[in-house]
């Protein structure tokens, strides 16, 4: 997702959403342990850096 979409909301939203993309981080991680590869590894790449928006995004909105 983009940053301005992220932004644009709710903090529930966002939890939902981290929530949901951490899960399947985690499923993609043990397809890795196990031995199989992934179908698209740009998506674990991408996945991660939406967590880390989203962290960003929710620590800037408590500051404020």
């Amino acid at each position: 997702m983009k940053k301005k979409e992220l932004k644009a909301q709710q903090p529930n939203e966002l939890k939902e959403k981290l929530a949901e993309l951490k899960k399947m981080l985690v499923k993609e991680n043990a397809q890795i342990a196990i031995g199989t590869l992934p179908k698209d590894p740009g998506k674990i790449k991408h996945a991660k850096r939406t967590i880390a928006r989203i962290y960003t995004i929710i620590g800037g909105k408590k500051a404020q």
